[in-house]
């Protein structure tokens, strides 16, 4: 029988099963044909086996440098339904379980990725045969999508590399990448990929005498024990509680799956999974978590068809911390960065900056010490233009000043080619007014990055007037090739994310100026979801630059932005914050929060006012919304889908609301539209003057995403 999805062939008493036939995507998922089409295959590899006809079975892949990413999403997002969720599950385990009981021995060839369902069927085998290829990684993802490995993972892992190890795996998404697979006893043999059909037949019928080590056994005894697992359990819903602040429910459901799961027969098991993930699948969390997943997945695709400048090398203008972060990213792309600087001191800095990211993964044991010499060699400091006609972006981090920036550009265009693309990493000044600086203007955009470049994934990629739709495109592949996740705006006072993050550090300022605590204020904000309070996060980014923007903010939108004196106050009593170890908060050597600061009392309200939670949730987060709206209004995206991406991976907006857009549109648009009118009458009717935009999809009974 002939399959669209996998291939079937019998060589020499062994079966071959490849997944991947005909993949026409860039990674293979199990599909729902290929679920009929892998129940179907099993019956005759049952039948051949049972006749003794065939004495084994491999299993590989016909995608190069995928064995198989997992089950498609859209399957997941289509089981609507408790009952559809529990015989989606019930169909998967029982493919994997029939792999599990054949009566001979079988082996995955893993090489490239494999994760989730692919991770799940790999563990149904006898054995699993890795390749050397950096790409080759397994792990289970699916707490990450708000639901739990629903074949059997959460059954197989924790007997195959004992608990503690599984449990690491399963309760963050991790993935297990070279050694770490045999060393952690994932996978029992690493060829090199070239090798691994050739050799799978002699591997597949040698007996394991794979050695535990004394440390290994050890563990497995401990997490048998009944009181070594009650703490086991212990400390990992502990460490669960400290990391997702409660917020997330599918890890909790993983714990408490394995923990009543203990000693119950495979099949009772099996049945507590489903019934665990059709629970956790219906639930709004997942719901907004495959909404995020959907919504970066089809912004991979967009600007992929028309002519691109391929990027093979990038130079950086201006050092320091923000210059030394973008040349780490060239470099740790191989992409061999030239940085320049007016003087030692900057190149220095920016050579500090990247070299102490390189030395973080160096200790982590993510590169090597030839990669790290390597990667920092890569980088070639330089005081003048040498070597610049060679490069084929250039990014621009120099002082936030538009004369100085515009004057750097003048120059910088005599020493480039004309395909060189040239970017701006300006946070807040115009993109169309330093266009005027060049000549050739098309090949010019604004490429925001956010500090610290190497932790946080999101690019503005910002466009004037006269920006080609090559430089986009271009700009737009080569953020993706370095693993950014980039989003494409108009350009505008604060581009996306710092406009709508410009209110609500703003009304945190005025909350903190009518009485609020710097304790509440926070504490409001994290009970929400964000990453920090309000008061912390103006910390980070440094009290005088949140001070500089809010007044470029209300010279460019008026009154609705009209900054809050606190601020300008507080500067000028020199809080600048973390990078001061004085703001809000006082900070030690090492740049970690201690206290409240006592001395930024005095600029405070002495007699507090007690406000209650969501009223302080409501005075940020509306403004946030409002400010959203604005910027549809204004042409600075036209994509709900944008605005989301922008501050769940700019801004850390908390990921299981699905989006600030998205949270409004669940809270509902008339709910919105009342919170803000009334706040406009009680608080400010400047600053909560109702968006036209959001006052129109009210009238018209639409929301930001219909």
């Amino acid at each position: 029988m002939s399959y669209q999805k996998i291939s079937f062939e019998i060589k020499n008493k062994i079966a071959y099963l490849g997944l991947g036939l005909n993949e026409e995507k860039s990674m293979t998922t199990l599909s729902e044909q290929t679920l009929k089409e892998l129940m179907d295959v099993m019956t005759q590899i049952e039948q051949m086996s049972d006749k003794k006809e065939i004495e084994g079975l491999i299993i590989h892949s016909h995608k190069a440098g995928c064995f198989l990413a997992g089950v498609d999403v859209t399957l997941i997002a289509g089981l609507d339904s408790y009952e559809k969720a529990i015989a989606g599950c019930e169909a998967g385990q029982g493919i994997y379980n029939r792999i599990e009981d054949l009566p001979i021995p079988s082996m995955a060839l893993v090489d490239g990725l494999c994760l989730g369902g692919g991770t799940e069927l790999a563990l149904a085998c006898t054995k699993i045969m890795v390749s050397t290829s950096p790409k080759t990684a397994m792990g289970l993802p699916e707490v990450m999508l708000g639901v739990l490995p629903g074949f059997g993972g959460t059954y197989r892992m924790p007997k195959k590399i004992g608990l503690p190890a599984a449990l690491d795996l399963i309760l963050t998404g991790k993935q297990c990448r070279g050694k770490k697979l045999i060393k952690s006893g994932l996978a029992e043999y690493m060829v090199p990929t070239e090798r691994m059909l050739e050799l799978a037949p002699e591997f597949l019928k040698m007996k394991d005498n794979k050695d535990k080590s004394f440390k290994e056994s050890l563990a497995e005894l401990a997490a048998d024990n009944f009181i070594a697992r009650k703490v086991i359990f212990q400390k990992a819903r502990e460490q669960v509680l400290n990391t997702t602040k409660g917020f997330y429910p599918a890890p909790l459901k993983i714990l408490e799956l394995l923990e009543a799961g203990a000693g119950k027969s495979r099949d009772s098991y099996m049945h507590m999974e489903a019934h665990a993930f059709a629970e956790l699948s219906q639930g709004e969390q997942s719901k907004s978590l495959q909404h995020i997943f959907f919504m970066q997945d089809k912004a991979k695709k967009l600007f992929k068809d028309g002519n691109t400048i391929e990027i093979k090398r990038g130079a950086v203008l201006g050092a320091g911390t923000m210059g030394g972060g973008i040349a780490w990213l060239f470099a740790e792309n191989n992409q061999a960065p030239i940085m320049k600087d007016i003087g030692k001191a900057g190149l220095e800095l920016g050579l500090k900056q990247a070299s102490a990211i390189f030395a973080k993964d160096f200790k982590r044991k993510k590169i090597t010490e030839d990669e790290f010499d390597r990667k920092i060699r890569s980088i070639a400091p330089t005081t003048d233009f040498a070597g610049f006609g060679k490069v084929d972006l250039v990014v621009e981090a120099v002082v936030e000043n538009m004369d100085i920036k515009k004057k750097v550009f003048s120059e910088l265009e005599a020493h480039v080619s004309d395909q060189c693309l040239l970017t701006s990493n300006s946070s807040s000044l115009s993109i169309s007014e330093m266009a005027k600086a060049l000549k050739k203007s098309g090949r010019f955009a604004g490429l925001h990055f956010f500090n610290p470049v190497n932790k946080m994934p999101l690019v503005e990629i910002i466009k004037h007037k006269e920006t080609s739709d090559e430089t986009i495109r271009s700009l737009y592949q080569w953020c993706l090739q370095v693993k950014k996740t980039p989003i494409v705006v108009a350009d505008g006072p604060g581009f996306l994310v710092n406009r709508i993050l410009a209110p609500f550090l703003n009304e945190a300022a005025y909350l903190l100026s009518e009485g609020v605590s710097i304790d509440e204020l926070d504490q409001a904000v994290l009970n929400f979801g964000m990453p920090m309070g309000a008061a912390r996060l103006m910390d980070e980014i440094g009290l005088d630059v949140c001070a500089k923007v809010g007044h470029i903010m209300e010279s460019e939108l008026g009154e609705r932005m009209r900054a809050c004196e606190l601020s300008k106050h507080i500067v000028e009593a020199g809080f600048l914050g973390k990078k001061a170890s004085k703001g809000f908060y006082l900070y030690d050597s090492e740049g970690k929060q201690t206290t409240v600061n006592p001395e930024i009392q005095a600029l405070l309200p002495s007699k507090k006012i007690s406000m209650d939670e969501t009223t302080i949730q409501m005075r940020v987060f509306l403004p946030m919304i409002n400010e959203a709206a604005n910027i549809l209004l204004d042409g600075i995206t036209d994509s709900a889908e944008t605005v989301d991406i922008g501050l769940i991976f700019g801004l850390g907006f908390p990921p299981f609301k699905g989006g600030l857009l998205k949270y409004a549109d669940r809270e509902g648009l008339p709910r919105i539209a009342d919170a803000i009118e009334k706040f406009s009458q009680e608080v400010n009717a400047q600053r909560y003057a109702l968006s036209p935009y959001l006052k129109q999809l009210v009238a018209d009974h639409k929301n930001f995403y219909s």
